[in-house]
């Protein structure tokens, strides 16, 4: 095969990665929260029901800012029912998901467990501009960080929390394109809404940073008119727009399927040309940053029927899907895809955290254990952090039923501050491998320190409850750094991390 080649150089970078490119998503849905994050009575669980071996993994796994509590949950949340003492809260039906809520996981339960997390874990609370509006969402506001001598956040010391949560990222209600969301707006009414929503919550704080619903995704027959009129509202109060996506194989289209970082690019330059129109109408010289606040492999197709079937349980078992190497190359590919747009896309949450969509999965009673992707995101968490390089790969290609011709090889590489590069690459061929040459200008690097890569002979492998540790990342040797330049041999569908100094 074709060697594929890019050159790096320092003087050619895009940005600083924002550490909240590394977030995720808890929402109430199936087992995310309960048996997922929070189990009393569960071996690991300390005194407040948190399972410790999942807060384990959430450590390992490098997240930072969480979305919370939703997606569609949010659109018939009443956030104070999840306030106060657990036995005095009531129970709900979610209509999103078909399910009944108990609220004994509520808001200061969130913020505990992003305590326990660290300080790297930040709240990004959403307000349900769904079936309520500007008011609900200064009670939220003012409850969770008013500091006190006021009912509520009087009502909250009374509760527990003698100090304010201290969120300073809200997003703007959820997915309000979407005929399937609770509440459902038009561009026009969701527009005023969110804009009288900003207006409001920035009179307590002007400091906050808000995010406004962009559309589900590239595919909406709504697509970036949605934008632009939601723009046209809010250009001057929010800070972000919100960008939704996620990818599975149709019709059995692999080809394709490892091809879908093509059109997540797309979306995201089509978001940004759209937000740059705005503000070039409305002559502004503010820049607005995509929130990528919902991305993944989802096989999306199964989930309306497992939905139907329900009949208002509490935490179901629903959207646990169990990735697969082929999946974890797709989802490493995504990665690359933000990171190669770190200077627009500065906040992005993995949806989900555990069980549902979920890196890590649970037993209950039982233990957790890695799915296949939680690798690609642990390893970008922690050697992603730094400047992103330019990348322009000159690759092999192949064809795409979707897509059309799309490149073997997508990469990036990120310069952490002690001028170490790590280089993450995917490559997209099923059965070959992949001759990889970077030159590497002005840039003092001698040394391979390590080139690891997940693939397996098998792509349909995974790890499962009786298998945890069937696909782990595995070390790639004769990868060398000669004269300034990198030769490797990338695996067939393979992701690859190399790191040089």
């Amino acid at each position: 095969m074709r060697t594929a080649r890019f050159t790096l150089d320092p003087a050619f970078t895009v940005a600083e990665v924002n550490p909240r490119l590394f977030g995720s998503f808890v929402e109430h849905l199936g087992r995310c929260v309960y048996t997922g994050i929070y189990e009393p009575g569960h071996p690991a669980a300390d005194a407040d029901g948190i399972r410790t071996d999942v807060l384990d993994l959430v450590r390992e796994l490098g997240v930072t800012a969480i979305r919370y509590p939703g997606g569609n949950f949010v659109s018939g949340y009443k956030w104070e029912d999840s306030v106060g003492p657990v036995e005095d809260r009531p129970r709900r039906l979610d209509l999103a998901w078909r399910s009944t809520e108990t609220n004994r996981f509520g808001l200061s339960e969130y913020i505990a467990f992003l305590k326990k997390i660290g300080p790297q874990a930040e709240p990004m609370m959403a307000v349900n501009l769904g079936t309520r509006g500007v008011a609900e969402a200064l009670e939220l506001q003012e409850y969770a960080n008013h500091p006190s001598g006021t009912a509520l956040s009087d009502l909250r010391i009374e509760h527990g929390d003698k100090d304010p949560f201290g969120i300073r990222l809200w997003c703007l209600g959820n997915e309000m394109d979407g005929p399937w969301q609770t509440g459902h707006k038009t561009a026009e009414e969701y527009g005023r809404l969110a804009a009288e929503t900003a207006r409001a919550m920035r009179q307590i704080d002007p400091g906050l940073e808000l995010v406004a619903c962009g559309s589900s995704g590239q595919s909406m027959p709504t697509f970036a008119e949605w934008e632009a009129k939601v723009l046209q509202e809010t250009y001057d109060l929010v800070d972000y727009i919100s960008l939704h996506a996620y990818y599975e194989p149709l019709d059995g289209d692999v080809d394709s399927f490892l091809a879908s970082a093509v059109d997540m690019e797309s979306f995201i330059e089509n978001v940004v040309a759209t937000c740059d129109h705005i503000g070039a109408r409305l002559k502004s010289k503010k820049k607005i940053n995509l929130s990528f606040d919902e991305w993944n492999v989802w096989y999306l197709s199964r989930t309306d029927a497992e939905v139907a079937a329900l009949d208002w349980p509490e935490a179901p078992r629903l959207l646990e899907d169990n990735y697969s190497v082929t999946d974890a190359v797709v989802f490493g590919s995504l990665l690359i895809a933000l990171l190669r747009h770190a200077d627009r896309v500065t906040v992005a949450c993995l949806a989900q955290l555990v069980n549902v969509i979920a890196p890590i999965m649970t037993e209950p009673g039982g233990p957790a254990w890695r799915q296949t992707t939680f690798f690609p995101f642990a390893q970008a968490s922690r050697y992603g952090r730094g400047e992103v390089l330019d990348v322009r790969v000159d690759s092999p290609t192949y064809e795409t039923k979707k897509y059309g011709e799309a490149d073997l090889l997508h990469a990036t590489a990120v310069r952490a501050e002690d001028g170490t590069v790590t280089v993450f690459a995917v490559n997209r061929s099923r059965t070959e491998a992949l001759p990889l040459e970077v030159a590497l200008n002005g840039l003092d690097l001698t040394r391979v320190v390590e080139h690891s890569a997940l693939s397996d002979a098998d792509p349909d492998a995974r790890n499962t409850l009786a298998e945890p540790e069937r696909v782990t990342p595995h070390r790639v040797d004769g990868t060398e750094v000669r004269d300034g330049r990198l030769t490797a041999a990338l695996e067939p569908l393979s992701w690859n991390v190399i790191r040089l100094a």
